[in-house]
């Protein structure tokens, strides 16, 4: 009897438990933490993505102003200044012939001192004496032969200086050398190209785009540069008013910042395809996307969390475009959103904090 009891007293306890779960789980989830953001109204224009590469401002193959054996070549990846030696040719030959100008000037100039001093005094004794009138323009043309032969002398030692000097190939501007495109020991003729040299300190991006969106960039509109895994705002540098007629777009060339960026990365970028319109607009963090919709999350005035759904527009930077029953001045959820349900109570944190669900 006992035993039959104490089987009841549990049954009727289970009972009771069963019936007070359901009014235990009717007072709903506890309230959520969570970090929002005020929608706004914000002039936004339509754009479209378009491929770019970065590119050096200033990349150039050095060539060879002299024919000769290439005795030293720089390093690829060598760091160099504008004016540091890039190669150097053998010039062995043309400094001999250097030398001898360098002699023969030498000798002329004391040929002309000489004849010089002989035309002062000769013109002394010609005053006095027929026969040294004579002497004296004999004295007087060889005077001026030497001259002759001497600015020659002079301009022949000019040329020889500067091949010597031209075998010493300079870079023209500060840079990296990328390739060696001889070696050394190889032959070069004037002309040859001898290392590549890129300035990766000087970059800028290149984009084709189409020739209609030209109407709606100017040296006043940032455009968003996007790359893998950062983006950077970037300004017009040109922009070459003539399309190709076989692509019809236009060569954007924009300049940046970037640190880690380098020639030949690949970039995308945000050009504008329309005009400026006012638009509501929440932050991109805003967004719950779902199979079939996408929605915000607006938290009312007290502080429950309302679902809208939302069809979304054009794009700036971390705004986007949306339309729905949402108003500029709604609180919308930017942290803490993906757990939330329908009608959940909210408490708003503090912008920057963590929010833990």
């Amino acid at each position: 009897m006992a035993k039959l009891l104490l089987l009841h007293t549990k049954v009727s306890l289970l009972t009771c438990l069963f019936i007070l779960g359901p009014v235990s789980a009717a007072d709903g989830p506890p309230p959520a933490p969570v970090v929002v953001a005020i929608a706004k109204q914000q002039a936004i224009a339509p754009s479209s993505w378009f491929f770019g590469s970065v590119y050096s401002r200033s990349q150039a193959n050095i060539a060879s102003e002299v024919t000769g054996r290439l005795l030293e070549v720089a390093e690829v990846g060598q760091l160099v200044k504008q004016g540091d030696i890039l190669a150097r040719i053998d010039a062995s030959a043309v400094t001999l012939q250097y030398d001898e100008l360098r002699a023969q000037i030498t000798s002329e100039q004391a040929r002309l001192t000489f004849f010089s001093s002989e035309v002062e005094r000769l013109q002394q004794l010609a005053k006095t004496n027929h026969a040294a009138r004579t002497q004296l323009e004999q004295t007087q043309s060889d005077r001026d032969a030497t001259q002759g032969a001497l600015a020659a002398a002079r301009s022949r030692f000019a040329q020889s200086k500067d091949r010597v000097e031209r075998s010493h190939i300079k870079a023209p501007f500060s840079g990296t050398v990328a390739q060696r495109l001889l070696e050394p020991g190889e032959w070069a003729e004037s002309g040859d190209a001898v290392v590549e040299l890129i300035d990766i300190g000087n970059l800028e991006v290149r984009a084709r785009i189409p020739l209609d969106s030209m109407a709606y960039i100017t040296t006043e509109t940032p455009l968003r540069v996007k790359a893998i895994n950062s983006e950077v705002l970037a300004t017009l540098r040109s922009l070459v008013p003539v399309g190709d007629i076989v692509s019809r777009l236009a060569d954007l060339r924009l300049s940046f910042h970037h640190p880690d960026w380098r020639p030949g990365q690949s970039v995308r970028v945000a050009v504008p395809t329309g005009e400026d319109k006012q638009s509501l607009v929440v932050p991109r963090d805003a967004l719950v996307l779902r199979s079939n919709s996408t929605r915000v999350y607006r938290i009312n005035n007290d502080d429950i969390a309302e679902p809208i759904d939302v069809v979304l527009g054009s794009a700036d930077g971390e705004w986007i475009e949306v339309s729905g029953e949402l108003a500029a001045g709604d609180r919308v959820v930017i942290r803490g959103g993906e757990r939330l349900r329908p009608g959940q109570k909210v408490i708003v944190q503090p912008a920057g904090k963590s929010v833990i669900q």
